[in-house]
C-alpha cells in the first residue's frame, strides 16, 4: 500500500479523484492501491526559547537573562492554536498520519507538499515525527493539480533523497529566520518597552517603504528652466524641448540660448516609416501579475495571492508562487495541449518556441503562471476570480497570439541652425493582433505631417518648471526592488557615469542605449539577493500591515507611525537590518540549494550577525550610544526627586501624574543620549562632552556637553 501525504485537504480531494474509487475514511482516503491523507499546511513550528530551558514555559516574562539564544539543535512541536493553547485539530490529524504512516500493509510514503521547499519540509516534519520503521519514500512533483497531471506525476515518481538540498535550504530558512526573529524581537522589545517584530526580511521592506517616504518628505523642489519651442507650422503645433537645462539664477543665459535659436532655421533632415512587429508582454511570475492586479484593480497581493492560489487548486492555472516568466523547454507537448484547449474556446492562438517564451536558464524550479487544459465555467467564478483567471488567460493568448501586432514606427529629426537637433518617435498600430486580447497602452504622441527638407518654424521660450520628489511606493515598484534591490544603485551609477561623460565631452550622451533586459534581474533571484521569494513576500508584506508599519490604500504604501518607530529605534540600536545584510543571508540560503555549504555553515552565520548585536562595544561617555532598556532607573529628577526612567521615547519623571514634566530625549540633533550621560546629567548637572551631534540648520557634526537649566537640558559649548 502506498501513502499519500498531501499538504492541504483539497489536494488530498484532488488526488484521490484523479486515482479514482477511493473512499472517505476519518481524516483520509482509501483505496486499492493508496491512502491518500493530509496536513493543514505547517503542522509543526520551532520552540520558543523557554521550551528548550523549562518544562513549564507558559506565561514566562521575557528576559535579557536568556538572549541571544542559540539552540544546539532545533526542535519542533506540534503546532499550537492562536490562543497559544493546543490545537485540537492539528492533533488529532497528526495522529491520523503517524497511524497511517506506521500501519503493516504501508510499505512507501509519497511526499505531495506544494512544490517549493516549504511544502518540502512540512511533509517531511510529519514522516520524521512518525516513523518508526525505514519505509521506501518518494516526491510527487506537480507544475498543476489537474487530474491529469496528477496521474502522470503518480507515473513518474521521483526519490525523495533528490530533493535533500531543496529541503535542507527550506530548514536553513525556518532556523534563520527563528533566530533573527525571536532574538532581535525580543531585544528591540525589552529596549523600547513596544513589541517591535523585527525580522530578516519585514525590517528591509518596511526600511524601503520608510525611507522612499522620507525622501519625499524632506524634498525641496528645485526651480530651472527649460526651453520649450511651440510653434505652428502649416496649422500644426510641433513641440521640440532643448536637452538643455537652466538653473533659475541663470535665466538671462535662457533667454540668450532662445533668442540663438530663435535665429535660426528648423529643418527636417531625416524622416524613416519603418514597419515593424509589437512584441506581447513576457508570461507571468507571481509579482507581475500582482503588480498588474494592483496596478488596474487595486488588488492587494494577499488577495490576488489567495484568489489565485485558489485557482490553482481547482486545476484551472499552474503553481503560482513561481518567480519565472519563461517555459521549460521540456513543457512544450503540454503547452500544445493547453493551446488546443484555448484554441477550442475561440482564441486565435498557435504554438511558438521562441527563447523569449521557452528558456530553461530562467527557470529555477517552477515555469510562468499559464492556464491549465481545465477551461473553468465563467459563471461559477466570482468577479474577481475572473479578473485573475483573465489576466492570466489573455496573457497567454498575446504570448501565443497567431495574429501579429503590426505597426509603424515613425522617427522624424529637426536640426536647429545646426545649434541642437531634435528627435520626434512614434508609433501607430496598423493591425491590432494580440492587442485585441491582452492590455496595451501607449505614451506615444501623435507625430506632425512634415516631410524631409520641410521647414519648421520654431519659438524657443524658457518655461519654468519644478522638479519632482520620488514617488511613493505601488505594489508594482516595490515588487520590482524586492526582486533586485540593487538595480536601483547599479541605475544611479551608470547614470552618473552618463553624466560624467556629458561633462568631459560637454556634449549629451548618445539616446542609443542597449534595450533594457531581464538578465541583471534572474541573476539576483538565482543569487539569492532578492528581498524574500514569492512563495513568502506577499504574507511578509500582510504581516507589515497588519502589524501597524505600512499602509496600503489603492495601490500605493505609505510608512505608518508604527513602522517609523521600529526603523528609527533600531537605528538608535544599532540593529542594521538592512537589504545588504538580508541579501547576504538570501545568498547562504542558495548556497545550501546548491549543495555548496550546509545547513548548520548558513546558520553560523546568522549567529554570528546576531552576536554582534549583543556584543558590548567598548566607548567612553563621549561616544556611549547605549541608551539603556525600557524601565531602567536613569537617577532622580532634579525638579521633584522622583525617579526618572527609561520610556518609549526618551527618559521621563515618574511624577508626571503629580504635573512634574521632566524628561530628557533618547534622541537629540541626531544623536542617541546614553543612559550614562542621562545619569551623569542627573548627578552632577552636566553631561561628559557628547560626540557627533548634526546641526538642523547647517547639516553639519558638533561637539556638546548637555546641561541642566532648571527643569530644561540644553546644551553647553563650554570647555
Amino acid at each position: 500500500m502506498v501513502l499519500i501525504i498531501a499538504e492541504k485537504p483539497s489536494l488530498a480531494r484532488n488526488i484521490s479523484t484523479a486515482i479514482g474509487s477511493m473512499n472517505k475514511k476519518n481524516g483520509y482516503f482509501e483505496g486499492t492501491d493508496y491512502i491518500v491523507t493530509w496536513a493543514f499546511g505547517h503542522l509543526f513550528s520551532l520552540c520558543d526559547i523557554e521550551e528548550y530551558l523549562s518544562s513549564q514555559p507558559q506565561n514566562v516574562r521575557w528576559t535579557m537573562d536568556n538572549l541571544p539564544f542559540f539552540p544546539e539543535q532545533f526542535r519542533f512541536k506540534l503546532r499550537a492554536g492562536a490562543d497559544k493553547k493546543p490545537d485540537e485539530g492539528v492533533i488529532r490529524q497528526f495522529g491520523t498520519i503517524k497511524a497511517l504512516c506506521n500501519r503493516a500493509d504501508v510499505d512507501t510514503i509519497i511526499n505531495a507538499g506544494d512544490s517549493d521547499r516549504e511544502g518540502e519540509i512540512i511533509i517531511r516534519l510529519c514522516i520524521d515525527n512518525s516513523l518508526t520503521t525505514k519505509k521506501r519514500l518518494l516526491r510527487l512533483w506537480m507544475p498543476d493539480q489537474t487530474p491529469e497531471t496528477i496521474r502522470a506525476g503518480l507515473n513518474e515518481m521521483r526519490s525523495e533523497d533528490e530533493f535533500d538540498n531543496l529541503a535542507n535550504e527550506g530548514f536553513a530558512r525556518t532556523y534563520i529566520d527563528w533566530l533573527y526573529g525571536v532574538n532581535l524581537t525580543r531585544y528591540a522589545t525589552l529596549k523600547t518597552g513596544t513589541l517591535l517584530r523585527v525580522g530578516r526580511v519585514i525590517v528591509p521592506i518596511v526600511k524601503a517603504i520608510y525611507d522612499r517616504d522620507m525622501e519625499i518628505q524632506n524634498f525641496i523642489p528645485g526651480i530651472y528652466y527649460a526651453l520649450v519651442s511651440s510653434a505652428e507650422t502649416n496649422g500644426e503645433v510641433i513641440e521640440l524641448t532643448s536637452k538643455s537645462k537652466y538653473d533659475k539664477e541663470k535665466y538671462n543665459d535662457a533667454l540668450a540660448q532662445c533668442a540663438k535659436l530663435n535665429g535660426q532655421k528648423g529643418i527636417v533632415t531625416h524622416k524613416k516609416v519603418k514597419k515593424d512587429k509589437l512584441e506581447p508582454g513576457k508570461l507571468y511570475s507571481l509579482s507581475k501579475l500582482q503588480s498588474y492586479l494592483g496596478k488596474k484593480y487595486k488588488m492587494s497581493m494577499a488577495q490576488s495571492l489567495e484568489i489565485v492560489q485558489k485557482l490553482y487548486e481547482e486545476g484551472y492555472v499552474t503553481y503560482p508562487r513561481t518567480n519565472s516568466e519563461y517555459l521549460a523547454t521540456a513543457e512544450q507537448d503540454k503547452i500544445k495541449k493547453v493551446i488546443a484547449t484555448v484554441k477550442g474556446v475561440g482564441y486565435p492562438v498557435e504554438f511558438k518556441f521562441k527563447k523569449s517564451i521557452f528558456d530553461d536558464s530562467k527557470i529555477e524550479s517552477h515555469s510562468a503562471l499559464t492556464p491549465t487544459y481545465k477551461i473553468p465555467d465563467k459563471n461559477r467564478l466570482s468577479e474577481d476570480e475572473m479578473k485573475v483567471y483573465s489576466a492570466i488567460i489573455r496573457r497567454f493568448v498575446a504570448v501565443f497570439c497567431a495574429e501579429e501586432c503590426k505597426i509603424e514606427k515613425t522617427e522624424i529629426k529637426i536640426d536647429v541652425g545646426g545649434i541642437e537637433g531634435f528627435t520626434l518617435k512614434g508609433n501607430v498600430i496598423v493591425e491590432k493582433g494580440w492587442t485585441k486580447y491582452d492590455d496595451y497602452t501607449t505614451k506615444d504622441k501623435l507625430l506632425p505631417n512634415i516631410n524631409k527638407g520641410d521647414e519648421v518654424n520654431v519659438d524657443f521660450k524658457p518655461v519654468e518648471k519644478e522638479t519632482s520628489p520620488p514617488k511613493h511606493y505601488t505594489i508594482e515598484t516595490l515588487n520590482n526592488y524586492l526582486k533586485n534591490p540593487f538595480r536601483e544603485d547599479k541605475a544611479a551609477a551608470k547614470e552618473a557615469a552618463k553624466e560624467a561623460a556629458k561633462e568631459a565631452k560637454n556634449s549629451p550622451p548618445s539616446d542609443n542605449q542597449p534595450e533594457e533586459n531581464d538578465e541583471e534581474d534572474y541573476k539576483a533571484i538565482f543569487e539569492g539577493l532578492e528581498l524574500g521569494t514569492e512563495a513568502t513576500r506577499t504574507s511578509i508584506i500582510d504581516n507589515a500591515r497588519k502589524s501597524g508599519y505600512i499602509e496600503l490604500k489603492k495601490d500605493v504604501y505609505r510608512i505608518l507611525p508604527g513602522g517609523k518607530y521600529l526603523i528609527e529605534s533600531l537605528v538608535r540600536m544599532q540593529i542594521s537590518m538592512d537589504k545588504y545584510k538580508t541579501s547576504e543571508m538570501g545568498k547562504a540560503l542558495k548556497k545550501v540549494y546548491r549543495g555548496e555549504i550546509g545547513v548548520a555553515d548558513s546558520v553560523r552565520l546568522a549567529e554570528n550577525e546576531i552576536k554582534e548585536v549583543f556584543e558590548k562595544k567598548e566607548c567612553t561617555p563621549e561616544t556611549d550610544t547605549d541608551d539603556g532598556f525600557f524601565g531602567d532607573m536613569a537617577g532622580k529628577c532634579p525638579l521633584c526627586g522622583n525617579n526618572v526612567v527609561k520610556g518609549r521615547y526618551g527618559y521621563y519623571c515618574v511624577g508626571y501624574k503629580d504635573g512634574c514634566n521632566f524628561s530628557v530625549n533618547t534622541s537629540i540633533c541626531g544623536r542617541v543620549i546614553s543612559k550614562s550621560n542621562v545619569s551623569l546629567l542627573l548627578e552632577n548637572g552636566r553631561t561628559s562632552k557628547i560626540q557627533g551631534f548634526i546641526s538642523k540648520k547647517t547639516g553639519k557634526p558638533f561637539d556638546a556637553y548637555l546641561k541642566l537649566d532648571g527643569g530644561e537640558v540644553k546644551f553647553d559649548f563650554s570647555t
